[in-house]
């Protein structure tokens, strides 16, 4: 085991073990990472990951493990979202010189982004007429979805099954990438969708209402957080293993369909799953740790248990890392989910331009105009500086470099 590399900050609550050394770390993110510190139901202390940085109410990039209680905020409205990476039987030489006939068939294959509604218009990142194999996937979801729309009438209305298998916005993405050995690798990164964006904020909400009631004080509104033993509580634990399901299963649509499309492509069959991971970083779970059961939270964190594999992304020009865990406690057994941003999307849009979005994603086939610049290389920490900071967390068993990016 690498001698432990985490720094350790302690202002009037628990400690914050930080694997920050070598990567920036903006005081609004500390601050953030202070008030949770103070929350009188967590274990131990607080784990901030080296792509840590500010979030709403909790800090992306952090661990938290409660006892007794749970913060939805914590977990953040894209619950479940995650990575999903294979490795294929494909190597480089597989490949066209021109890459854009593979861009432009997982583009067909998956609904992305997402566009005003006009009247009768549909959102095109969403399924206008359901396909047999989301309908196949969303059946063992729909019963307990049931159970969850007469819990609460707030879902009724949802993106849920028009959802399925598909991408999304911002941050998500598909990617071919070639690992060091020229081996094809399939990636995505996606998660709940819009079904989990209304379970979040509901159970947000329904939180804030409850410390008001109780006449709770905290240092952020949006630390409110539902006790065990309550119905708000049991409730939330039930919406919230469904809609980690939920994308689980959402990226596993998604990678069918992008395989299928490369194939239909390459004109050729290939072993398409010849190693497979899929991984949640946006989620809570329950596990022992120091002795206790506790709720561990993950926002913008991957699990990495001792050889338990992850994946660690880099940017749209940038390298990515499929890691083996090492079982670090004192992380809690966790590692980053990404590199972590360091400027905003408005502030990237102001600073960075079009030309140089371009030469940073020179050599992949992607997007390269004005509505993806928040989504640069260099709005980002450098991914190799984050991996340096957690090389006592995670051991890389392949680099990845993206040769195909799609983005909503």
């Amino acid at each position: 085991m690498i001698e432990n590399a985490y720094e350790v900050m302690q202002e009037g609550g628990v400690p914050i073990k930080s694997w920050t050394k070598g990567v920036s770390f903006e005081p609004e993110a500390r601050q953030q990472l202070k008030n949770i510190s103070r929350l009188p139901f967590i274990h131990k202390w607080i784990a901030a990951m080296p792509d840590v940085h500010l979030g709403k109410g909790a800090t992306i990039g952090s661990v938290v493990p409660t006892l007794g209680a749970v913060i939805p905020a914590a977990v953040g409205v894209d619950i479940g979202c995650g990575m999903m990476a294979v490795r294929t039987s494909l190597t480089a030489s597989d490949l066209p010189d021109n890459l854009s006939g593979i861009r432009n068939a997982i583009e067909r294959a998956v609904p992305h982004g997402r566009s005003a509604r006009a009247r009768g218009g549909r959102d095109k990142g969403a399924w206008a007429n359901i396909p047999d194999d989301v309908m196949t996937a969303w059946m063992p979801l729909s019963a307990q979805f049931d159970v969850l729309k007469d819990k609460h009438r707030v879902l009724k209305n949802t993106n849920n099954i028009n959802h399925l298998g598909t991408l999304g916005t911002g941050n998500h993405f598909i990617e071919m990438c070639l690992d060091e050995h020229d081996s094809v690798w399939l990636m995505l990164h996606s998660g709940s969708r819009g079904v989990g964006n209304r379970i979040g904020t509901h159970f947000i909400e329904k939180a804030k209402k409850d410390m008001e009631r109780w006449h709770i004080q905290l240092p952020d509104s949006d630390l409110a957080y539902l006790p065990e033993g309550t119905d708000h509580f049991d409730e939330y634990v039930e919406a919230v293993e469904w809609a980690q399901n939920f994308a689980r299963i959402n990226r596993e649509v998604m990678m069918a369909r992008v395989i299928d499309a490369v194939k239909s492509t390459l004109h050729r069959d290939f072993d398409a799953r010849m190693e497979a991971v899929n991984c949640h970083h946006n989620y809570v779970s329950r596990e022992n740790h120091y002795g206790k059961n506790v709720l561990v939270t993950r926002k913008g964190a991957v699990r990495a248990r001792e050889g338990e594999m992850g994946i660690i992304p880099g940017s749209m020009g940038a390298r990515s890392f499929i890691v083996r865990g090492l079982g670090n406690e004192e992380s809690f057994c966790s590692c980053s989910h990404g590199a972590g941003r360091i400027m905003s999307r408005t502030k990237a849009k102001k600073l960075v331009s079009l030309e140089e979005h371009r030469q940073a994603t020179e050599g992949v086939e992607c997007r390269k105009d004005e509505g993806v610049i928040d989504e640069t290389p260099s709005a980002y920490k450098p991914i190799e500086k984050v991996m340096e900071a957690q090389k006592d967390l995670v051991e890389v068993v392949y680099t990845l470099k993206q040769v195909v990016c799609v983005k909503g």
